[in-house]
Formats: structure tokens, C-alpha cells, sequence
């Protein structure tokens, strides 16, 4: 991996970014407001999944005939599944591009990649919470989390890198 850091899964990529503390505090405002878009997106893809699935039960293969009172509405809902579809994957891949892993929309949960000691670990907040306080190892998840500790084992500013 680079800049030395060590990850036990040696097949994983690097992380786009490495995240401090501070970073990933100044950039929760932005999630606190993002990430209820992304759940209501989310809400609304399982709505208009549930009334495809209806539509198709009810009219089998006829849904489609030209002659359908309903062929209009499966249309309408397909053009919207593909477009709240398109919208939610490019805003989670944005997410994933910067470092920031979207791990539940329901809670709001989120990761960003950081160091601790060299070791590469995943900085863990919540919407609601007032800021990152968590961590945990890359096989851990959200019930692994321990507290940041006061000492100065997380990186306080990025790697430089070597032109």
C-alpha cells in the first residue's frame, strides 16, 4: 500500500484519501445534510419497487399491451427508478471518491479511512452525533467502535506526498 500504511488485507485498494479527526469534523456538517437527501431517495426507490412489483402481479406480461390502463404509470415508474437510481449511486460513489464510506442511510452512518499508528482504521460517525468520536479496526464495524483516545496516536494532518 502506499505511504507505508499497513492494512491487513493486502488485496484492498488504498484508500482515495486519508482523513484527520479534524477533517472528517469539518466535513459532518455537509454529510448532516446530504445524508437525509440519500435516505429519502432511498425511501422513495423502495416505494416505486414495491408498485412495479404490484403492476406486475397484478397485470403479468399484460402491463405492457398497448391496451393497458396501467402501462403509462410502469412507464413513468421506471423513468423515475432509473433516475433516483442514477442520482443515488453517483452521490454515494462521490462520497466513496473522497475517502467516506456510506455504511447505513436508515442511521446516517458513515466512515472516513484514517491512521492510527500507521495502521489503517475507519473514523466512525453517526448523523446526530456532534462529532467523530469512534473508531475502528477494517474488519470491525459499527458494534467494534471504541472511543477516540486523548493520546496523539491518530495523524493530525494528511501525509505528505513526494513530487
Amino acid at each position: 500500500m502506499s505511504r507505508g500504511i499497513r492494512s491487513p488485507d493486502a488485496t484492498k485498494p488504498s484508500p482515495p484519501r486519508i482523513w484527520t479527526v479534524e477533517e472528517a469534523n469539518a466535513r459532518i456538517e455537509g454529510l448532516g445534510e446530504l445524508l437525509p437527501q440519500l435516505k429519502t431517495w432511498a425511501v422513495r426507490l423502495g416505494e416505486v419497487h414495491a408498485e412495479l412489483r404490484r403492476l406486475a402481479q397484478f397485470w403479468g406480461r399484460d402491463v405492457d399491451a398497448t391496451d393497458s390502463p396501467d402501462r403509462d404509470l410502469k412507464t413513468r415508474l421506471e423513468a423515475e427508478w432509473r433516475n433516483l437510481s442514477h442520482r443515488l449511486e453517483e452521490a454515494v460513489s462521490a462520497l466513496q471518491s473522497e475517502g467516506i464510506e456510506v455504511k447505513d442511510l436508515e442511521t446516517g452512518l458513515v466512515d472516513f479511512y484514517a491512521l492510527r499508528e500507521d495502521q489503517l482504521v475507519l473514523l466512525c460517525w453517526r448523523r446526530g452525533e456532534p462529532e467523530v468520536s469512534f473508531f475502528h479496526t477494517l474488519e470491525g464495524g459499527f458494534r467494534s467502535r471504541q472511543p477516540l483516545p486523548d493520546d496523539a496516536t491518530f495523524a493530525s494532518s494528511r501525509p505528505r506526498t513526494r513530487t
